[in-house]
């Protein structure tokens, strides 16, 4: 007997739960696309993704995924030929440098593996010795990996680039973590950051940004492609331009919803130390759980915000997603590895946009009840444990006035 018959809860890590009313802020007629208030209502939405990502810089608004703003930026920073570092901590590093190296880049990839964040002081080290030819022009990574669920710490890795005295752009790939994540792009001194709107956004997947600063702005080149091209996007003449064609005009109705959400309602440190909690507590019941499962990535310090990777038991992981989607409606992330890792021994937790506790311990209940009914051995209380972590977190918020 399947009890798969309410509400279906997704935790993958993207695309996240999108909340009821910014599917209803999307469901209206096609609106007229010449005039206001579409006109007047992107211009905020415009502001407002600055505003999120810390930037007083440009930014450019596609329509496509995560994917698509790998090329934009490559296509608007890079030669063919030109020298760029990527550094590596699970799977999306490397996709971003073979998207650059199929358009011409000479690529050159820092692996840190699958368990660990960057090391800065690796880094430095390979661009003290970077002093022969023509200099590499940017390093690039990413905040948040969804594949490992590690988390790169960006100011150290800026501190890095600036001791070593190297002039390379530094570009950081924040699709994962844009609203999970404390990031303020200015400050952290990023040059060039990418977003995307189906994860801490909340709305469905089909918008990716690029934000570029003065630096980059300076070391543009002149793009050979009029869709990826970031001048007539960042500083049109007419509307249109900003997307090179027909607006994205739902998925900007449904941004707008998401963007008062998140940055009027909530507040976005309130949203980065909401995502803080959860990931707490997720940590706290695989630790707990311990046994057949462990978490991917040892060092707290190093570890997502908005989505946790955890190892398994041989296949075991494949097996628990497939009871939790088909038992009891609850959707995992399927393991995401490169070729010396087992992808039915991985499964991660998404954790990031439209979130409270009940979907957070109702999906920890549930892998649970998963663990429960395949014999799989684990320790008690982990639930306990996930628990006392909100509840702890709730101690400085003002009582109910009947909580006695």
């Amino acid at each position: 007997m399947s009890l798969n018959h309410g509400r279906d809860l997704t935790a993958m890590p993207g695309p996240s739960m999108i909340p009821d009313r910014v599917l209803r802020a999307m469901h209206r007629a096609a609106p007229d696309i010449y005039g206001e208030p579409l006109i007047g209502m992107t211009a905020t939405v415009m502001s407002d993704l600055k505003r999120l990502a810390g930037t007083a810089g440009a930014v450019a608004v596609y329509i496509g995924n995560g994917h698509a703003v790998w090329e934009a930026s490559v296509a608007n920073l890079f030669t063919p030929g030109e020298r760029v570092l990527v550094l590596s901590t699970g799977r999306f590093g490397l996709s971003w440098a073979e998207t650059a190296r199929r358009m011409g880049i000479a690529v050159e990839v820092m692996d840190f593996g699958f368990r660990a964040a960057a090391d800065p002081a690796r880094l430095e080290a390979r661009l003290r010795a970077d002093r022969e030819g023509a200099p590499l022009k940017a390093v690039l990574t990413v905040q948040t990996d969804t594949a490992s669920g590690v988390r790169n710490d960006v100011a150290a890795l800026r501190a890095a680039i600036d001791a070593a005295g190297h002039p390379a752009l530094f570009a950081v790939d924040c699709i994962a973590s844009l609203g999970c994540e404390p990031f303020e792009m200015d400050a952290l001194g990023v040059d060039v950051m990418l977003g995307a709107c189906q994860k801490g956004l909340m709305t469905p997947p089909g918008v990716a940004f690029t934000f570029h600063g003065a630096r980059a702005e300076a070391a543009r080149i002149p793009c050979q492609s009029p869709y990826w091209d970031w001048g007539p996007r960042t500083a049109p003449e007419e509307y249109y331009q900003q997307f090179c064609g027909t607006a994205p005009t739902h998925h900007l109705f449904g941004l707008r919803e998401a963007l008062d959400m998140l940055l009027e309602e909530e507040g976005l440190g309130n949203a980065w130390r909401r995502h803080g909690v959860f990931a707490r507590a997720i940590w706290a019941a695989v630790e707990t759980w311990g046994g057949a499962l462990e978490l991917n990535i040892a060092d707290p310090r190093q570890r997502s915000h908005a989505v946790t990777t955890i190892r398994t038991a041989p296949g075991l992981a494949t097996r628990v997603r497939a009871w939790c989607a088909e038992s009891a409606g609850l959707t995992l992330g399927v393991g995401l590895c490169g070729p010396d890792q087992d992808r039915d021994s991985l499964f991660r937790i998404g954790h990031m946009g439209h979130l409270n506790p009940p979907t957070m311990l109702g999906a920890l209940a549930t892998i649970e009840a998963a663990l429960e009914a395949l014999g799989a051995p684990r320790g008690a209380g982990a639930l306990e444990a996930a628990a006392g972590v909100v509840a702890r977190a709730g101690d400085s918020l003002p009582k109910s006035p009947d909580a006695g």
